[in-house]
């Protein structure tokens, strides 16, 4: 197929078919000509929050016919793309980023590495026995495609991992959801992962809180709001988190999650590693060129009509 292709990087313009006319937008002040644009790359960003110029842009673009993000996430978007158009993501571009800034993220928290760094900078030498993961249950919460990654990175620190999706696949030993309450109670770490759907938004809340043994640690690298905050807060400690993602996002500087005892977190940054811009360029040289062949396009999540 012909057309023409708004992408993020010049190594995707450099490399795309001579049938395709290939333009660059990274984001802010969009280009004044749209009426032609048939595949749209949405410029990358790692947070998911609200929308921007980069997806205000979708309605002036009436040739459109497929819409790529190579961020795993798409709800962001599902209600600003028409049904003619075929919506793809970034599944798997993002799994090493964080299946790696989970594990970073469970063994600070394991090993009390904020607070060192802390006692470092008060020059305080304060040493003390500290938890493990090693012999750790851990439950991954969303086990796809990341989940596996996740996995993959824990087995050799000798834990053992539960598998939760969304419906059970007794094949490969996942629990679905609907066991989750079952399953928290012997689980010392919970790792999220999920989507945000309906399904998930709040999933992890005061209930899901209060089954868990006291010191256990929940990780967020999904989406913020699969988690309530405000039960989070509540805990007062009793059980800590370790996030990357949060709700709100950005955090407001008044945010009592801040200063929310035993709590910690990065600003939305596991998926956009070093890792994750090569692997990027690399799938959008893929697809420009699945495109333009008139092939079947990876990672579609809604086909267009």
């Amino acid at each position: 197929m012909g057309g023409r292709a708004l992408v993020q990087w010049e190594q995707n313009r450099d490399n795309a078919p001579d049938s395709l006319h290939v333009d660059l937008y990274a984001g802010g002040p969009a280009p004044a000509e749209l009426e032609d644009v048939t595949f749209y790359q949405v410029p990358y960003v790692p947070s998911t929050q609200g929308v921007d110029e980069r997806l205000d842009i979708i309605g002036r673009m009436p040739e459109l016919r497929v819409l790529q993000l190579v961020s795993a996430g798409y709800e962001q978007v599902l209600d600003l793309v028409p049904d003619h158009v075929t919506l793809c993501n970034g599944r798997g571009l993002h799994d090493a980023s964080t299946a790696e800034h989970t594990l970073a993220l469970i063994l600070a928290a394991q090993r009390e590495l904020p607070r060192w760094a802390i006692d470092q900078r008060e020059r305080r030498w304060t040493p003390s026995p500290q938890r493990s993961l090693a012999d750790s249950r851990v439950m991954i919460v969303g086990y796809g495609s990341i989940g596996r990654a996740i996995e993959r990175r824990l087995l050799p620190f000798e834990t053992e991992v539960v598998r939760v999706a969304g419906r059970a696949r007794p094949d490969e030993d996942v629990h679905g959801v609907d066991e989750l309450h079952a399953l928290l109670p012997e689980v010392d770490v919970v790792v999220l992962v999920t989507p945000l759907t309906e399904a998930t938004r709040g999933l992890f809340g005061r209930r899901e809180f209060s089954l868990l043994r006291d010191d256990a640690l929940v990780v967020n690298v999904g989406r913020g709001p699969v988690l309530d905050t405000e039960a989070l807060i509540a805990e007062n400690g009793r059980i800590r988190a370790a996030l990357d993602v949060t709700d709100p996002e950005p955090l407001p500087v008044e945010h009592p999650l801040w200063e929310a005892p035993g709590v910690y977190f990065t600003p939305h940054v596991a998926g956009g590693s070093a890792a994750f811009y090569p692997r990027a360029r690399a799938f959008m040289d893929e697809q420009l060129a699945r495109w333009a062949k008139g092939e079947a396009l990876a990672n579609v999540v809604r086909p267009g009509r």
